[in-house]
C-alpha cells in the first residue's frame, strides 16, 4: 500500500507521496492508472517529495503529469508541496529551497497560509524553451497563430484574445505543429486592464487545468514585455486567482494551496 495525499492550488489537482526513502518506483502505466478519474484516484500532477542531492536544497520536488511524463516546473504544485512539508512536520522553516530539474525553487509560506513560489528567471531563448527557430522574437507564427513564448523550467506559448473561447482546436494546433520538441502549455490571455488578466491553459500531457501557477507566469510576462501589463497582476483563473510579480528578472507566484484527502492505496489491485 501506497499513502499519499490529495490537494489543489486553485483546481490545478495533485497526489503528493513521501518519497523521501526512495522506496516508491512508478511506471508510466501506473501514473496513468493513478491519474484516471474513474478508475483511479484522479489528479492533473503527481507530486513526489524526495531528499535532496545538494546541501543547498532541503528536499527535491519532482513531478509527473497525468499521462506519465516528468516535467521541470509546476508553481500550483510547488505551493502544495510546500504547504505538504509543513503539515507533515517535515520541516519547520518557513523559507524552504528545493530542486527541480530546472534548478533550485524558493518556496515561502506565508503567515496566511498562502505560499509565494520564486519561480525564477524566464528564458526566451528558443534553444532553451525549446522551439524551433533561430533568432528570439516578440511573437512567433505556430500554424498561423501569433504567439509569445518563454521557458519557465516549462515551454509556454501564449495567445491574446479578445474572448478566451473554443480554445482546444488552436491548442492542439500548435501542439502538434513540430515547433515544440518537448511540448508546450498554450495559454489564452485576455487582458482585462493593466494589472488584471483572465487566462486558460492547455497543459501538455493533461490538457486544460482550472489552474497553471507557470502558465499566470509565462502570460504576465508576455504582457509585461509588451507593455501592455504592469509588473504586479492578478491572474483570474478559472479555479481562482493567483498574484504574479515580475521585476524585470525574476517572477513570484502567489496563491493558495488546499488539501483535500488522505488515503492509500493498493496498485496491484487497484484499490484505494
Amino acid at each position: 500500500m501506497i499513502n499519499f495525499t490529495k490537494m489543489h492550488g486553485l483546481g490545478n489537482d495533485f497526489v503528493v507521496m513521501n518519497n523521501i526513502d526512495g522506496d516508491i518506483s512508478l511506471s508510466v502505466g501506473e501514473i496513468r492508472k493513478l491519474s484516471d478519474r474513474r478508475f483511479g484516484i484522479g489528479f492533473d500532477q503527481l507530486l513526489m517529495v524526495e531528499s535532496a542531492n545538494s546541501k543547498e536544497a532541503d528536499f527535491r520536488y519532482v513531478i509527473f503529469n497525468a499521462d506519465g511524463s516528468e516535467v521541470s516546473q509546476c508553481g500550483n504544485g510547488a505551493r502544495c508541496f510546500a504547504l505538504y512539508i509543513q503539515k507533515k512536520d517535515l520541516s519547520y522553516k518557513n523559507t524552504l529551497t528545493v530542486e527541480t530539474n530546472a534548478g533550485l525553487l524558493i518556496l515561502i509560506i506565508n503567515t496566511d497560509n498562502s505560499v509565494t513560489v520564486n519561480m525564477g528567471v524566464p528564458n526566451f531563448e528558443p534553444s532553451k524553451i525549446p522551439l524551433n527557430f533561430d533568432e528570439v522574437l516578440s511573437e512567433y507564427l505556430v500554424d498561423s497563430y501569433e504567439v509569445g513564448s518563454l521557458s519557465i523550467g516549462n515551454p509556454h506559448a501564449i495567445l491574446l484574445q479578445d474572448e478566451i473561447n473554443n480554445i482546444e482546436h488552436i491548442a492542439s494546433k500548435i501542439q502538434s505543429s513540430g515547433l515544440y520538441p518537448e511540448g508546450v502549455n498554450v495559454g489564452f490571455m485576455r487582458v482585462l486592464n493593466r494589472d488584471e488578466i483572465k487566462l486558460r491553459v492547455i497543459e501538455r500531457g493533461v490538457g486544460e487545468t482550472l489552474a497553471c501557477g507557470s502558465g499566470a507566469c509565462a502570460a504576465v510576462i508576455y504582457g509585461i514585455k509588451k507593455g501592455i501589463l504592469d509588473s504586479r497582476v492578478t491572474v483570474h483563473l478559472n479555479g481562482g486567482d493567483a498574484i504574479v510579480d515580475f521585476d524585470g528578472d525574476k517572477v513570484f507566484l502567489t496563491g493558495p494551496g488546499e488539501f483535500v484527502y488522505e488515503g492509500s492505496v493498493n496498485l496491484r489491485s487497484g484499490s484505494s
